[in-house]
This record gives C-alpha cells, structure tokens and sequence, in this order.
C-alpha cells in the first residue's frame, strides 16, 4: 500500500515538473475561441442585426482573448531562444 503511494506521490511531481505554469497549457483554448469569436464578428457584421452595442459586446470579449494570445506567442518565442 505505501509504495502505490510513494509511486503515485513520485509520478505526479514528476508531472507537475514537465508541464510549464502560466498561459501556454490554455493556449489551444485562447487560439480557439478568439478564431471562433472574430469569425462570428465578420459574419454577424454583414447582418442586419449589426449594432454598436454588439460591436462592443465583441470587442469585450475579444480583446483580453487577443492579450492572452499574444503573452502565448512572446511565451513561445521566448522559449525556443
């Protein structure tokens, strides 16, 4: 009983060491949901229902999306130099 512990204990800090913290393990997430949020701006911009209320509704919501995004790709760059 104690070792499945100990090697329980040991694999998930070994996880917990290969996994880097902060933005990059959300960034698929971030990548796909500021895609799917500027698409329905282009689509819903040609619509009738288009108004300034809604643009700003989008901008909202996009624009934390579009910081994060960023912070993921200097995250990356930095990285790789």
């Amino acid at each position: 009983m104690l070792s499945i512990i100990s090697s329980s204990a040991m694999s998930s800090s070994a996880m917990s060491m290969l996994t880097s913290p902060g933005l990059p393990q959300y960034g698929a997430t971030v990548v796909v949901g500021l895609i799917i949020l500027l698409s329905l701006k282009e689509v819903l911009s040609a619509s009738d229902k288009w108004n300034k209320s809604l643009n700003s509704s989008f901008n909202l919501a996009i624009l934390p999306l579009l910081f994060a995004f960023s912070a993921i790709v200097v995250f990356k760059v930095a990285e790789i130099l």
